[in-house]
């Protein structure tokens, strides 16, 4: 707190910035949504809520562009996932495919079509219209959301058109030097993603296994039977990934054939999931600041 009104007090910005001093965590309530919770009643009466993390710099006009966009295609919610950090071996390695099945699991152009059911946002700039909130019932209905993003837009979409996208102009400061951070970082949330069913784990593995792991052992089968109806379809197959996968590597600088990375990234992440489900039924689900939320 003292960090934050020095900063505010640097730039001749103390007038602007309110630091909060957050409430005990109430019974059955997330402490990332119970902490917005508290900034939207401090709020007051506004029309605009801008909810954004603590590691996220922010280009100077993003805040305005994006009250432009929501104005102009009266949109009640509008989200950019942010440019994350991208510089050791295992960021390169699993951040761009982070990002690059998160938007498997939430087509960017489905999130933006009104007429589709689909909802999702990127928790880390989220600006959302006051009235529509409160429409939906408030924050209090999703009181207990571990994932509040795509939760708060699956709220949302409802009350009005929403808005995704992806942006350079604001980035993550957050750093993931080692595998085990970022593997923390998913495990904790993987398998509330599945609605902690056992069949919809089941199912994420076997399509993860079918798309990013059968295809490389029927290539490799495939070529040394010299068996060519096993290997070519495969190759196909591989290719197809790959090219879809040449757009994420272009956003993060990344060469061409960094491609083959995302078959390794794919395994790593099935066995994230798989440990997110382990920790689920050993009690230790959904850890985040000390708390388990299983």
């Amino acid at each position: 707190a003292a960090l934050a009104r020095q900063a505010a007090a640097a730039v001749g910005a103390s007038h602007r910035l309110q630091v909060l001093r957050g409430q005990d965590l109430p019974p059955g309530w997330a402490g990332k949504v119970w902490a917005q919770s508290q900034g939207v009643a401090a709020a007051g009466d506004v029309p605009w809520l801008w909810f954004t993390d603590a590691d996220i710099q922010h280009g100077e006009t993003v805040l305005r562009r994006l009250v432009a966009k929501a104005e102009g295609e009266q949109r009640v919610l509008v989200s950019l996932m942010v440019e994350l950090s991208c510089q050791s071996f295992w960021e390169r390695l699993l951040i761009p495919a982070f990002v690059f099945f998160f938007q498997k699991l939430y087509p960017f152009a489905w999130v933006n079509d009104a007429r589709h059911r689909l909802a999702g946002a990127a928790g880390g700039c989220m600006l959302l219209r006051r009235d529509a909130l409160e429409r939906a019932g408030g924050l209090a209905r999703m009181r207990a959301a571990l994932i509040d993003d795509c939760t708060l837009a699956g709220l949302l979409k409802p009350m009005g058109a929403i808005w995704l996208g992806l942006t350079h102009d604001s980035r993550s400061l957050r750093a993931y030097s080692r595998l085990d951070e970022i593997w923390s970082m998913v495990a904790r949330s993987a398998y509330v993603q599945l609605e902690q069913k056992p069949s919809r784990l089941l199912l994420a593995v076997t399509g993860m296994t079918l798309l990013y792991l059968w295809p490389l052992l029927a290539l490799l089968y495939g070529v040394l039977t010299q068996v060519w109806w096993l290997w070519l379809p495969a190759a196909v197959a591989l290719l197809l990934a790959w090219r879809m996968y040449v757009p994420m590597l272009r956003f993060y600088s990344l060469p061409w054939w960094w491609g083959a990375s995302l078959f390794p990234a794919a395994w790593l992440y099935t066995l994230m999931t798989v440990d997110s489900g382990r920790r689920h039924y050993l009690g230790r689900g959904g850890a985040w600041k000390g708390r388990h939320y299983s």
